[in-house]
């Protein structure tokens, strides 16, 4: 049996809920259906994934919806708090309740396979025979990026014969805080840090192991940087701020003279060293990471500069770093070489007995289900096989579009060179290097034109960025409009077949120059494989309002637009606002 709806969104994350409820405030009669493979709301925020001691990176008032407020009253976060984990999945609960949402999710609902109706719409089938085919007429897939864990292997780990898991399951090993004497844990991302933390501050030995051959530890800043003690997240929403970061799509923001000058001439390009330079060298000072053997070993090995949403912060309740220096850590610069029984081997000759092996390796990138028919993902613009002489023509143009406008990006630091990536056990590289990378035009649709002509797909949250619920909303919206033929109103009727073909080389374009900007922009982070930024969320979403034809330029003066940060009560009205504009639907 199929059942048929208007809409599916796969994923009930921070962009899946947000998605599903914007779509709703549009089209409240919509038979709309969240698919969700966990069995609760969440995301990276679900109820098995809240392991001991996680706490958001966000202080309270910058992780929130813009019109569902987590008020100190309901939620029992103070101003100036991190926001403990369980609170977070609550929040995220009760606001899909709110709206609506909740009662339309299906949980433990994993998409095995999406197939593609030739007349439109997508054939979802689930694992097991349990769950019904859904045929959509519409599909949302916002599982995002940190869904799938990538777990390496290790020769011998057959007879290793304590847990090894990846840090995604620390929940469900969370006994190992209380059974164990010595841990590992493999890693130098913040759920490394936060790993360490929790095994450290409980007394367990931990052996932490940063791989020699990976991209070393991650970059991690007190909440509030720079000399005037600056919140980082405001920071780095604050426009004047964002135009020291060279962004291929900033021009968006209708600042482009101020940027061109910044980035185009010596004056600028020195100022600009500057600020880097002092946004880095802070954080270092404040760290104290060369005032003890054990510190300098999480010194970030590149600058502040070339880092993206990797960038963490400090959120913990006493110091990580006196706790680095105790007895209870040792960190070790090498690779795991081996596993024998219950021990650890080393590619610096050490060794050391565990109790347990967590793993800090990061995610897959492809998507969680299969798309039909062969050949699908490539023409949707996900990471796949697709190579192409049109293509390589695209990337060799934007490279140079790039690099002519930014030459400094020409000049990246050297990759590590004895990097060397993981595998697991289909023999898959850790975060698929040997596939293409995403295509997706403005991070969220297809640009090839038989997807566009039916305008019935949209990614949301394939982004990686500390954005997330600024993005979640405005990226909804815009989907919303595409979907009802507001955005990119592909008009297959051209009767000149060249406008046409014109049409789509441009869509193709700006999708390639996007997401190659990554490849130079950020080394320290994804390297162009997904769209991985920082400072160059507020004009991305400068960007979408404007294909809404929405009012980007929300602070009422040019002081306050610049100067003052942005956040998501700043887009607390943007769906009404593109509604009073009047929409058409396909």
């Amino acid at each position: 049996m199929v059942e048929t709806v208007d809409l599916v969104v796969i994923g009930a994350g921070w962009f899946g809920l947000g998605a599903a409820k914007t779509y709703l405030q549009v089209h409240p009669d919509a038979n709309l259906v969240v698919l969700e493979a966990e069995s609760s709301v969440g995301g990276v925020w679900s109820s098995k994934r809240l392991y001991p001691g996680l706490r958001s990176n966000n202080l309270v008032g910058t992780y929130e919806y813009s019109d569902f407020p987590m008020d100190e009253a309901t939620w029992g976060v103070k101003p100036g708090q991190h926001i403990p984990g369980q609170v977070v999945h609550k929040y995220l609960t009760a606001y899909a309740e709110k709206f609506g949402v909740l009662r339309r999710i299906r949980f433990n609902y994993k998409v095995k396979s999406v197939e593609k109706n030739e007349r439109g719409g997508w054939l979802l089938s689930p694992e097991g025979d349990s769950s019904t085919s859904i045929y959509a007429k519409k599909l949302i897939v916002a599982t995002g990026v940190t869904s799938q864990a990538f777990l390496p292997t290790f020769e011998g780990q057959n007879s290793f014969g304590v847990p090894l898991f990846h840090s995604k399951d620390f929940l469900k090993h969370a006994d190992t805080i209380k059974n164990s004497k010595r841990v590992t844990v493999l890693g130098g991302t913040k759920s490394a840090w936060d790993a360490v933390y929790a095994y450290g501050t409980d007394g367990v030995e931990v052996d932490w192991v940063i791989r020699e051959s990976g991209h070393g530890p991650c970059w991690m800043a007190p909440p509030y940087v720079t000399p005037l003690k600056k919140w980082l997240e405001k920071l780095v929403h604050t426009r004047f701020l964002t135009w020291l970061s060279p962004c291929v799509w900033g021009d968006a923001d209708g600042y482009g003279g101020i940027r061109s000058w910044l980035h185009g001439t010596s004056i600028g390009r020195f100022l600009v060293d500057k600020f880097w330079g002092v946004l880095g060298g802070d954080v270092i000072t404040l760290n104290k990471y060369d005032s003890h053997p054990k510190t300098a070993k999480l010194k970030p090995w590149h600058d502040a500069f070339w880092t993206a949403s990797g960038l963490s912060i400090l959120n913990y309740e006493t110091d990580f770093f006196e706790l680095v220096k105790s007895d209870k850590i040792r960190i070790h610069i090498a690779d795991i070489t081996e596993l024998s029984p219950g021990k650890v081997h080393l590619s610096d000759g050490n060794s050391f007995e565990t109790d347990a092996l967590l793993c800090s390796t990061g995610w897959k990138h492809t998507a969680p289900m299969k798309f039909s028919p062969p050949g699908l993902e490539a023409e949707l613009g996900l990471m796949s096989q697709r190579s192409s002489s049109e293509e390589e023509a695209l990337i060799a143009r934007a490279d140079a579009e790039i690099l002519e406008k930014y030459p400094r990006l020409a000049n990246r630091p050297p990759k590590n060179k004895k990097f060397e990536a993981l595998t697991d056990t289909n023999a898959r590289i850790q975060n698929e290097e040997n596939l293409s990378s995403m295509g997706l035009y403005r991070f969220m649709v297809p640009p090839e034109p038989r997807m566009l002509a039916t305008h019935d797909i949209a990614f949301s949250g394939y982004v990686m960025t500390i954005s997330t619920s600024i993005l979640a909303q405005v990226q909804a919206l815009w989907i919303t409009a595409y979907f009802d033929g507001n955005v990119l109103p592909f008009d297959t009727t051209i009767s000149s077949s060249a406008e046409l073909e014109k049409e789509i080389a441009a869509i193709k374009y700006s999708a390639t120059l996007h997401n190659r900007f990554g490849k130079w922009r950020y080394p320290g982070g994804k390297e162009g494989k997904i769209p991985d930024f920082v400072f160059d969320a507020v004009p991305y979403v400068d960007m979408l309002l404007k294909d809404l034809g929405v009012n980007s330029r929300r602070k009422g003066s040019f002081l306050k637009e610049i100067s003052e940060p942005y956040g998501a009560e700043d887009y607390k009205d943007v769906v009404q606002e593109w509604m009073a504009k009047g929409k058409k639907d396909l």
